[in-house]
C-alpha cells in the first residue's frame, strides 16, 4: 500500500520544539519532491516547507522562516520538520506530500504552492497545538 505516515505532533508550550516526521511506505521518496502543509481550524492549508525532489532545493514560509527546517534521511525513506520557537498561531493539523518529479523540474516553492490536488500523495496529519 502506498501511502505517508505523519508522526510527532502533540502539544507543546510556546517557544517549545517538535520534529515531525513522514514516512513513506510502498514507494522510495528518492524521486518525490515532498511538501509540509498546515491547516488551522477555519483557515485555508498552506505549505509551509518544500524540498524539490533532487533536495538542491528548499522552501520556507515567511511565517516560519528561521524557526522550521525541513531535511530528508533517504535511508529510512523519511522526511522531518524540525520546528523551534513554535507559536500559538502555529496551531493546526500538519500534513506531508509528495509529488512524482524526476527531472528534479519543480523549485521547492512551486512545490509549496501546489493546490491539494497537485500532489500526488497525502498523509493523513498530525496535530500540533501550541498553548500553555
Amino acid at each position: 500500500q502506498l501511502q505517508l505516515v505523519e508522526s510527532g505532533g502533540g502539544l507543546v508550550q510556546p517557544g517549545g520544539s517538535l520534529t515531525l516526521s513522514c514516512a513513506a511506505s510502498g514507494f522510495t521518496l528518492d524521486y518525490y519532491a515532498i511538501g509540509w502543509f498546515r491547516q488551522a481550524p477555519g483557515k485555508e492549508r498552506e505549505g509551509v516547507s518544500c524540498m524539490s525532489s533532487s533536495g538542491g532545493s528548499t522552501y520556507y514560509a515567511d511565517s516560519v522562516k528561521g524557526r522550521f527546517t525541513i531535511s530528508s534521511d533517504n535511508a529510512k525513506n523519511t522526511v522531518y520538520l524540525q520546528m523551534n520557537s513554535l507559536k500559538p498561531e502555529d496551531t493546526a493539523v500538519y500534513y506531508c506530500a509528495a509529488d512524482f518529479d524526476i527531472g528534479a523540474i519543480t523549485t521547492a516553492q512551486a512545490v509549496c504552492s501546489r493546490p491539494p490536488w497537485g500532489m500526488d500523495y497525502w498523509g493523513k496529519g498530525t496535530l500540533v497545538t501550541v498553548s500553555s
